[in-house]
Parts: C-alpha cells; sequence; structure tokens
C-alpha cells in the first residue's frame, strides 16, 4: 500500500475534503481529512494498520497509545496488527491524560499512533504523558501527514502519506479575509 493508494482511498470514501476548515490545532485550512470516513470500514483500518506496523515489526513494541478520539481506530488496528496492547490518552479539562483504569510500566516501549498529523501537538502531548508515567515512546506513525515531514513530535516518526497542506492563524487566513465561513468538521470544538 503506497501513498498515491491512500490518497485515492481517502478521495473516494469522500475522506478528503476543499472547503473552509478549521483544524483541531486551531489553524486553518482549505483542505481537511476526514479518517473516520477513511477507516468506517474495519478491512480498511486493518489494512492501513498492518502497513503502520510492518514499518514497527523489529521494535519490541508492547503497546500502542493513541490520542482520542481521532487516533482510536487506526491505534486499535496497529496494536491489533502488532498483536499489542492497545490504550489511549485523552482530553480532561483541556489537558491530555491517562485515564479509564490505563496504566505503564516503568520503561514500557510504546508505539503512537494518531490519524492525521498537523503540528504534531495531540501526539507531542500524548507523549508527554505516557513518559510523564515512566512508559518509553519509542516511535510515532499516522496514516497522514499533513506537515509533509515538519511536524516534530520529538521520536522518531513515520507516516502512510504526506501532504503538503497550507494552514494559517485565523487572523492570517485569506478565506476568513475573503469573508467566507469556517467549518470544524473534527471531533474537538
Amino acid at each position: 500500500m503506497n501513498s498515491e493508494n491512500i490518497l485515492d482511498h481517502f478521495k473516494q470514501t469522500d475522506a478528503l475534503l476543499d472547503g473552509h476548515f478549521i483544524l483541531s490545532s486551531g489553524l486553518h485550512s482549505s483542505v481537511y481529512l476526514q479518517c473516520a470516513l477513511a477507516l468506517q470500514y474495519p478491512i480498511d483500518a486493518a489494512k492501513f494498520g498492518r502497513t503502520i506496523a510492518e514499518h514497527f515489526i523489529d521494535s519490541n513494541i508492547e503497546t500502542v497509545a493513541s490520542p482520542a478520539i481521532g487516533g482510536l481506530i487506526i491505534g486499535y488496528a496497529v496494536a491489533n496488527a502488532l498483536n499489542a496492547r492497545f490504550i489511549w490518552t485523552e482530553r480532561e479539562a483541556g489537558a491530555m491524560t491517562l485515564r479509564r483504569g490505563f496504566s505503564v510500566k516503568e520503561n514500557e516501549r510504546i508505539l503512537v499512533v494518531e490519524d492525521v498529523i498537523t503540528t504534531g501537538g495531540s501526539t507531542r502531548e500524548c507523549i508527554e504523558v505516557l513518559e510523564n508515567h515512566g512508559a518509553k515512546v519509542v516511535g510515532a506513525a499516522s496514516v497522514i501527514d499533513r506537515s509533509n515531514g515538519a511536524a516534530d513530535v520529538g521520536v522518531p516518526r513515520i507516516a502512510l502519506a504526506s501532504l503538503e497542506v497550507s494552514s494559517y492563524k485565523p487572523e492570517d487566513c485569506l478565506m476568513c479575509a475573503g469573508g467566507t465561513a469556517a467549518y470544524k468538521p473534527g471531533s474537538r470544538k
């Protein structure tokens, strides 16, 4: 499964959207990737999960972790392909936390998996929480990298497909300046 196949799948499932969007990072963009649509069929999520897992097969991953909510489906699929445990972090009062009784062992080898990376913020927050609990995060992965490799999450990472998609601070957004209303389709309101 190569980058072109993945982007074709996003187009075929109407998961690659054009318009004026507010991303989870707060930035504005004319392109939005709705991974929930691309991963709605388990067979597709499993294919993407196996493809990510192939990059980490020799990394002795004990656990896969994802920031909720976007990373849950693909994170679970990667954990399944690696025969690893799956946990997640989520926001509580605006801060990323480890909840639901999840815990990690000292130096537990963890791979953090996200659906889309734009700035890497959610992935970095997830890594920080896990490391603060004693885990050793050995890598990160995403289905799509909107930063085209520029986002730094503090650990080695891979993406199945990379795009160079412009995103803007709201005060610098030409679409806003032109009077076009922005839409926030993501999970964070």
